[in-house]
C-alpha cells in the first residue's frame, strides 16, 4: 500500500496517476473526497481529513509500506515554518511506528545556503525530520517550477506580458512539474533504494526570463515580454491576494536568495548528482501554457 499526500495537487494528482498506472496499491489523505475523479477514487482509499492531524494520518499509514509526503504549503499559514515543519510532525511523530520503509517527497535546491531562505529553509527542516524518523527517504530538491507561469495566465493571455521579481538575464535551473511526478512515482513504485538522500531537479538546462520570453513567443505565436518586479511590488501582489504576513517575507526571502544565486551554488556543488530532467521549457509551453491559452 502507497499513501499518497496532496492527491489533489499539480503535483500530487500527476503522482497519484502514475502510481495507479503500475498497478499499486493507493490509499490518500485528503480533507474533500469530491475533488478526486469519480473513476480514481472507485480505484483507491480515501481518508478523510488533513495529513497534519494525527488521527487522519495514523488511519492513513496503518498497513502502508511507502508515502508521497508534500505538505500544501498553505499561503494563509502564519509562516513557511508553520506550513511545512509544523504542517509534518503529526507524521514524523507517527512513522517509527508505523510499516513504512520508504517515504518520497517534495523539497527545494538550497542545502547548505547560509542565509535565511524562507520556503526553502523550512522546506530542508522538514526534509531532516523525516530523515531522522530512520526512514528510508528522498528528498526530490527541485529547481524553481516552469508550471509556476501558469499563475499568469490571465496576464499573458490579455497583455502579453509575465513578471518575476528577478533580472530577465539571470540564468536558473527550471524543472517541469511532470518530469517531477514521473520521478516521485518511478521511486515510490519500485523503492529498491535504501538510505536518506536528496535528489536535485534542475530541468535540462539553466533559463533566464528574457529566454522565456522569447520561446513563449514563439510557441503562442504573439509577442510576449517579461518585466522584472521590485521586491515590493512583489510582496504587495502577494498581500493583496491574502497571503498571510509571515509568508510574504518567507516568499521575498527565498526568492532574494535565488537572486543571490542559491540555486546555481547547489546545483554547481551536486553536478554530479543532477538529475537533468528532460522536458524543456520550449516543450513545457507546447504541452501545458498553449492549451492553457
Amino acid at each position: 500500500m502507497i499513501l499518497i499526500t496532496t492527491p489533489t495537487g499539480d503535483i500530487g494528482s500527476r503522482v497519484l496517476k502514475r502510481v495507479l498506472d503500475t498497478g499499486q496499491n493507493v490509499r490518500v489523505v485528503l480533507r474533500d473526497p469530491t475533488k478526486l475523479p469519480d473513476e480514481v477514487r472507485q480505484r483507491i482509499e480515501v481518508i478523510e481529513g488533513s495529513h497534519a492531524d494525527r488521527t487522519p494520518i495514523d488511519r492513513g499509514l496503518d498497513g502502508a509500506s511507502a508515502v508521497f509526503w508534500l505538505p500544501p504549503g498553505s499561503p494563509t499559514a502564519a509562516s513557511a515554518r508553520e506550513g511545512y515543519v509544523e504542517f509534518s510532525r503529526a507524521f514524523v511523530e507517527a512513522l517509527p511506528a508505523s510499516g513504512v520503509s520508504h517515504v518520497v517527497g517534495i523539497s527545494a535546491l538550497g542545502r547548505g545556503w547560509h542565509h535565511p531562505a524562507g520556503l526553502v529553509t523550512a522546506t530542508l527542516e522538514t526534509d531532516d525530520m523525516i530523515g531522522a524518523t530512520g526512514v528510508n527517504y528522498r528528498a526530490l530538491c527541485c529547481a524553481s517550477l516552469m508550471d509556476n507561469v501558469l499563475r499568469q495566465l490571465g496576464t499573458i493571455r490579455d497583455s502579453g506580458t509575465f513578471y518575476a521579481p528577478t533580472p530577465g538575464d539571470l540564468a536558473l535551473p527550471v524543472v517541469a512539474k511532470s518530469d517531477v511526478a514521473d520521478v516521485a512515482a518511478g521511486l515510490l513504485a519500485g523503492r529498491d533504494w535504501s538510505g536518506v538522500d536528496e535528489m536535485p531537479l534542475c530541468g535540462p538546462g539553466d533559463m533566464t526570463h528574457d529566454a522565456m520570453a522569447e520561446i513563449m513567443t514563439e510557441v503562442l505565436g504573439k509577442p510576449i515580454r517579461f518585466e522584472q518586479m521590485s521586491a515590493d511590488a512583489f510582496e504587495g501582489m502577494l498581500a493583496a491576494i491574502g497571503t498571510s504576513p509571515g509568508m510574504v517575507r518567507d516568499y521575498s526571502a527565498m526568492m532574494r536568495a535565488k537572486n543571490e544565486g542559491m540555486d546555481t551554488t547547489y546545483a554547481t556543488e551536486v553536478s554530479q548528482r543532477q538529475w537533468r530532467t528532460p522536458t524543456t521549457f520550449r516543450q513545457w509551453c507546447e504541452r501545458e501554457l498553449k492549451p492553457a491559452i
